[in-house]
């Protein structure tokens, strides 16, 4: 069994670097998922309120065999908590659903700038960091400007930076500034879902060199660089092959192969416009 190496985070607390993505399974379909995920190593599952499964996240890890301290729960509350303490109920309808006592990490799941509750939102994060309920704090989906606004206005530094990176969608600049600032950036997305991401021939004939497929290429690309990654998946084989990727390094030669993936700057979500 392989376990995924553990990333420190700001507030000395620890993040598995890769975990299992949950979205868009159902109750039923993720509690067999994190099972499943957890007999092959899993210690990281990622849901969110608006997934509307964090019930059957619970149910798996009730049933996985491990003690709720081995695994790492992150979950995230989208627009309708944003504002000056709704946070506070919202966090207790989760942790309720997933039947837990506290989450490991807490994001907002969205800036949402137009709304301009981001900032209130995120100080009601720091009460619930303070109370125990949320181990570790973060959000999702912050750019840069969003941040810099944070820094600002609240006392916190987030944990984590949870935001849509692949090979086709990296980011530079964003991963850049995370990183001056001591936040984890976690990838969502990171095998390029709804896109040819994985079918492109570069990735092929990198993996083929090392012997590996195209997904653990682009998986190995994402923890290669300290990134976290949170791969979706209920296939048992496919989670084997997500975990199987730290044995091998790729090298420059494949990391500007790897380069020509890149969609440009206006891939991806905009998060100035997108969210919920």
């Amino acid at each position: 069994m392989t376990l995924a190496p553990l990333i420190e985070l700001n507030d000395g607390n620890k993040i598995p670097q890769l975990g299992l993505g949950t979205w868009p399974l159902n109750d039923a379909q993720v509690a067999d998922a994190v099972v499943e995920a957890v007999s092959h190593g899993y210690r990281h599952v990622d849901t969110a309120k608006k997934y509307g499964n964090e019930k059957g996240v619970g149910k798996g890890i009730r049933a996985c065999g491990l003690n709720r301290e081995e695994l790492f729960i992150t979950t995230k509350l989208d627009g309708e908590f944003q504002g000056s303490g709704k946070a506070v109920a919202g966090l207790d309808g989760c942790l309720e659903r997933l039947g837990l006592e506290y989450v490991d990490l807490l994001l907002i799941h969205w800036p949402l700038p137009r709304r301009g509750e981001f900032v209130s939102t995120w100080k009601t994060f720091e009460e619930l960091q303070a109370s125990g309920k949320a181990h570790s704090i973060g959000v999702s989906n912050f750019k840069p400007a969003h941040l810099d606004q944070l820094f600002r206005e609240t006392d916190i530094v987030p944990a984590v930076n949870q935001i849509q990176i692949s090979p086709s969608i990296p980011r530079p600049a964003a991963r850049a500034f995370n990183d001056r600032h001591g936040i984890v950036t976690e990838s969502y997305s990171p095998l390029g879902a709804g896109s040819e991401l994985l079918n492109a021939p570069v990735l092929e004939a990198v993996g083929a060199k090392h012997g590996k497929t195209p997904g653990q290429v682009v998986l190995r690309w994402h923890v290669q660089q300290g990134l976290v990654a949170i791969p979706k998946t209920a296939n048992p084989q496919r989670m084997k092959e997500n975990l199987d990727i730290f044995d091998f390094e790729l090298d420059q030669d494949d990391l500007t192969r790897l380069q020509t993936l890149d969609a440009g700057p206006d891939a991806g979500v905009d998060s100035d416009v997108q969210g919920h």
